[in-house]
């Protein structure tokens, strides 16, 4: 009986062994396998294949791209696929390259994607100098100016940010990718902005953004799109500077001036949303008043004179000065400060009359006659000195 048990148990110990044989994977040098990660060191990660053991990817070998640690470019459990670098049964190692496997894959599925035109999903893998590091299973590069639609000084925070790009270039003899992620930025705000032009319309009151500023003026954002309030439109006195007025991030209400779709330009308003300088005057000034202005210009039949900003009102040539006087420039000169009577205030006409001499006293009646005769011209031939009238009498007393 026990001899009958060990002849059946022989052959089934035989059976099991070959079967083992066969499900062991046959492999050699250039081979693509698949496997599962099973362990992972700092400077390596083992895989599993169905091999007599385990095969190990180095460190260098993980990615097209430079990692500091095997667990940053592969999880336990997670499938890969390698190309066998080398084989030593005696010594159990099998050495293996997921860089080359994703490689060999990545070239095809890249360009395809170029000229689709298709817009993917990348992660940042490194801050270098020039641009941003990416693993698309070749390295790709995304330069400086193809990150963001505007400038960025500081790239630091962007590691293992996800970015959406387009390919720029690929050349394979080159192993060059360039990447970008303005290009598909821009192409949404040009389809954004077509969107929002084609329902915006002159005299439109509606809320923005302050998104920067220029010397020349402030772009606003209305709805995802910039528009531009030029400085001249920023307030109804004078700016210097947008700065003056608003800042970055501040909400404003502006008013549509102009949609150019053929030039993708939208002209905002700030000022125009805001009471007029004539109208917040109405209340402020009065026929009769006796106010301080500044002359803004001058001109021959008299002299502008600034109220408050953005109103002004004509001092007329004979309102100027209580004696005559032939132009504005000889008593008064522009930024000077006057004090002006208002003789008539229109805020519907925006127009004001105005008198300096009627807000200073006259002078007396006898340095008025005195200025007067100074101001006689001397008959024509009648010129002489006190020496040459009287000069023989003089001579006689001494």
């Amino acid at each position: 009986m026990t001899d009958e048990i060990k002849t059946q148990e022989a052959p089934a110990a035989e059976t099991v062994s070959q079967d083992e044989m066969e499900q062991v994977v046959s492999l050699k040098k250039g081979d693509t396998v698949k496997g599962t990660i099973v362990k992972i060191e700092d400077n390596q990660a083992f895989v599993s294949l169905g091999y007599k053991y385990d095969g190990v990817i180095p460190l260098r070998e993980l990615s097209a791209v430079y990692v500091e640690n095997a667990a940053d470019a592969v999880q336990v459990g997670q499938e890969v696929e390698a190309k066998v670098l080398s084989i030593d049964d005696e010594k159990e190692r099998l050495v293996l390259s997921k860089r080359l496997a994703d490689s060999a894959r990545a070239w095809d599925d890249l360009q395809g994607k170029f000229e689709r035109g298709e817009v993917f999903e990348v992660t940042v893998a490194d801050v270098v100098k020039g641009g941003l590091v990416v693993d698309v299973g070749v390295r790709g590069f995304i330069p400086a100016s193809m990150v963001e639609r505007r400038y960025v000084e500081d790239f630091s925070g962007y590691k293992g940010k996800k970015l959406r790009v387009k390919i720029r270039e690929l050349d394979r003899s080159a192993n060059k990718v360039i990447l970008s992620q303005k290009d598909v930025l821009d192409q949404e705000y040009e389809e954004l902005k077509e969107r929002v032009m084609s329902s915006l319309e002159p005299g439109q009151v509606i809320e923005g953004t302050v998104q920067r500023l220029t010397p020349f003026g402030a772009f606003v954002d209305i709805g995802g799109v910039d528009g531009l309030v030029h400085v001249s439109e920023m307030a109804w006195h004078h700016v210097v500077h947008p700065a003056d007025v608003v800042s970055e991030g501040q909400k404003v209400k502006v008013k549509v001036l102009k949609v150019d779709p053929s030039i993708g330009k939208i002209s905002l308003s700030i000022k125009a949303t805001l009471p007029g300088p004539w109208e917040t005057a109405a209340d402020k000034f009065h026929a009769g008043d006796i106010v301080t202005g500044t002359v803004k210009r001058l001109v021959s039949f008299g002299a502008f004179v600034e109220l408050a900003p953005g109103v002004e009102g004509l001092v007329h040539i004979s309102q100027i000065a209580h004696r005559h006087i032939g132009t504005p420039h000889e008593v008064l000169k522009e930024g000077q400060e006057v004090k002006v009577k208002i003789l008539d205030f229109n805020p519907a006409e925006k127009r004001a009359s105005l008198s300096i001499k009627e807000a200073e006293e006259a002078p007396p009646r006898s340095e008025r006659g005195q200025r007067q005769k100074e101001e006689l011209p001397q008959p024509e031939g009648m010129s002489f000195t006190l020496g040459e009238k009287f000069g023989d009498q003089l001579s006689k007393l001494k």
